[in-house]
């Protein structure tokens, strides 16, 4: 069977965003922790948990992004979970503040600020999309009366 590499690493080896799926099915992922080989998304910690499947399913948006987990480096997968967790991190204080509780502004920025440094370090951007004149023609219309 042939196998595609990409640097070190094999297609077959485990997958190290989270997704719980391991890609090494060989002997020798036993000596390896379970981290690693994938059957464990952390050391210890829930991964049934609504933390962890939004966490999971923004590490994998992100390694998708930068063309797929098989094709990232290992630095550039860790930096994908990192920004996963901050995010979710994030959307908690945001749910937070939704419900009218208090929130560690200062935190929340500087999480804000750590995150936007780890995405521009992926690579990630924003791409501005085209306005189109249907968009300018609505925003420049006077609001209709009785309508908010």
């Amino acid at each position: 069977m042939e196998i595609a590499t990409n640097h070190s690493r094999t297609v077959e080896e485990p997958s190290r965003i989270g997704d719980g799926k391991p890609r090494n099915v060989d002997a020798s992922r036993r000596k390896r922790s379970a981290v690693t080989n994938g059957t464990k998304a952390f050391l210890d910690g829930d991964g049934n948990s609504p933390w962890y499947w939004r966490y999971k399913d923004l590490a994998s948006a992100h390694a998708v992004d930068l063309g797929g987990a098989e094709h990232l480096s290992e630095a550039q997968l860790s930096l994908c979970r990192r920004a996963a967790t901050m995010e979710v991190e994030l959307e908690r204080v945001e749910g937070q503040l939704s419900l009218g509780k208090d929130a560690d502004l200062d935190a929340y920025s500087r999480i804000s600020s750590s995150l936007r440094r780890i995405l521009e370090s992926l690579g990630l951007e924003r791409v501005a999309r085209p306005v189109t004149n249907a968009v300018l023609e609505h925003f420049s219309r006077p609001p209709e009366r009785g309508r908010r």
